[in-house]
């Protein structure tokens, strides 16, 4: 995402635009931080913005101070949503439930309905939007050492999609969502922190690794295996008989998927016909010279058998598990206007 271009007027309040306790930011930086207003740098959104402008690499990648902030801002991104929902949404109806405030708003002219509703409206909106915005600088400062590659990450790689772009609205609708309805059940704040923090942990180690590769059906494809992309050859295990008729060791290698940016889930090796049982090592890859052995392999004529997720569906991926967060944040939602709707929301006999 491009940056938005600032202009190139002065203003008289630019000489005393800092990031409190940094460094004084100059040029078109400081600019930056006039346009935005004199009192902006003392809000957190508006020094995070500055600093991610003071440091951006678009402009140059350094590998060594450039990394450092790199992981930094994928922490972010993955801590703001559980947050959101452990120190927000838990204790937001569960202290009034373990207070008894919640009898004062009920005896007015609010219903419980519309009680829980502003409430959960509200707080929901706000948290996607401090996600957003926070993900909208993060994806943008990250987004030239994404498109290199420069880390090894990927933007299909289970690290750094889900602090990118549009899946950190969803978290933080679903932790919001999520703290709200553990304090309506539990209404005690500090059990309820406790237990959506755990809640969504889990939920968010267990939906990359279970429920994201299913979201779309991979690509499968079969193509003939380049000696130069073989990485390595060694013991595969008992095979065919060899001298003696007892099993020889099988064939097993190592290979490279030159895909660009594609989220592989398995590479398979055949021969010709489709077995997987390769056969014998070849002795020239036990003891003869490298060349030798990518002679021996080429004539066993090999294919590569590729499963994965193409660098093209990102976006599809992006709406997808989105999608699925935000149904499960209006689950809980209904969930909880059904609960507070009940004779005794409070729990009291």
């Amino acid at each position: 995402m491009m940056a938005p271009r600032v202009s190139a007027e002065r203003s008289p309040t630019t000489a005393r635009c800092a990031i409190p306790g940094t460094f004084p930011v100059a040029g078109r930086l400081r600019r930056t931080c006039a346009a935005s207003g004199p009192d902006s740098g003392e809000s957190i959104g508006g020094r995070s913005a500055v600093i991610l402008a003071a440091t951006s690499p678009h402009r140059a990648v350094n590998a060594g101070f450039y990394h450092w902030l790199y992981m930094a801002g994928i922490v972010v991104l993955y801590l703001t949503p559980a947050l959101i929902g452990t120190f927000w949404g838990a204790p937001l109806i569960s202290h009034e439930l373990e207070t008894g405030t919640y009898r004062l708003a009920w005896t007015q002219s609010v219903t419980r309905t519309r009680w829980l509703a502003v409430k959960l409206g509200l707080g929901c909106l706000v948290s996607m939007a401090a996600a957003g915005l926070l993900s909208l600088m993060i994806t943008w400062w990250s987004g030239p050492l994404d498109q290199l590659d420069q880390f090894s990450n990927y933007r299909l790689s289970p690290l750094t999609f889900g602090a990118r772009d549009l899946t950190p609205v969803g978290y933080a609708a679903f932790a919001f969502a999520l703290g709200v309805t553990v304090g309506l059940l539990l209404r005690r704040a500090v059990p309820a922190i406790a237990v959506t923090l755990a809640v969504f942990a889990a939920v968010q180690v267990a939906v990359p690794l279970e429920v994201r590769p299913y979201l779309i059906p991979p690509v499968r494809t079969v193509s003939p295996l380049s000696t130069s992309n073989i990485t390595g050859t060694g013991d595969g295990g008992p095979g065919a008989p060899g001298v003696g008729g007892q099993p020889g060791p099988n064939l097993a290698l190592g290979a490279k998927v030159d895909i660009p940016g594609a989220w592989v889930y398995s590479v398979q090796f055949t021969l010709p016909d489709g077995r997987t049982d390769l056969g014998p090592q070849p002795q020239a890859c036990i003891s003869g010279s490298g060349n030798a052995c990518d002679t021996a392999l080429a004539r066993l004529h090999l294919r590569q058998v590729a499963t994965y997720q193409p660098a093209s569906r990102y976006w599809a991926f992006q709406f997808a598990e989105t999608g699925l967060y935000l149904l499960l944040a209006l689950l809980l939602a209904g969930f909880c206007t059904w609960r507070v709707n009940r004779p005794d929301p409070a729990g009291r006999r």
